[in-house]
C-alpha cells in the first residue's frame, strides 16, 4: 500500500523513537498497525462491492451475446431460410439508359 522497503521502515522507527520516546512507541505502533488494519479491510470490501456490481451486467452482456450468435448461426446455416439468404443477394437492376432532356425544357 505504502510501497516502503526495509530501510525506510527501519528510518521511520528511529525517527518515531526520537520523537514520541520509547514509552510511547509501542502504542502509537499498536495504534497505527489497527487503523492500517482497519484500510485494509475497506479496501477489500470496496473491491468486492465493485466487482459484484459489475458481475451481474457483464454476465447478462455475455448471455445476449451467445444468444445472439446462435441466433445467426441458425439463421444463415437453417434450410428454410429465404433463397436470397441461401443463394447471395438478389442481382442489383442495371441503371436505366441516359436519356437526352427536352431542348424546350418542361411543360409547365
Amino acid at each position: 500500500m505504502f510501497n516502503l522497503s526495509g530501510s525506510e521502515i527501519v528510518v521511520i522507527l528511529l525517527l518515531a523513537l526520537i520523537v514520541l520516546g520509547p514509552e510511547k512507541l509501542p502504542e502509537a505502533i499498536r495504534r497505527f498497525g489497527r487503523v492500517y488494519g482497519e484500510l485494509r479491510r475497506m479496501s477489500r470490501g470496496f473491491q468486492t462491492d465493485i466487482k459484484s456490481a459489475f458481475e451481474e451486467p457483464v454476465r447478462e452482456l455475455k448471455e445476449t451475446a451467445q444468444l445472439t450468435k446462435e441466433a445467426v448461426t441458425k439463421a444463415f446455416d437453417s434450410d428454410d431460410s429465404p433463397v436470397e439468404r441461401r443463394n447471395g443477394p438478389p442481382p442489383i437492376d442495371p441503371p436505366a439508359a441516359d436519356v437526352a432532356p427536352d431542348p424546350e425544357g418542361p411543360v409547365v
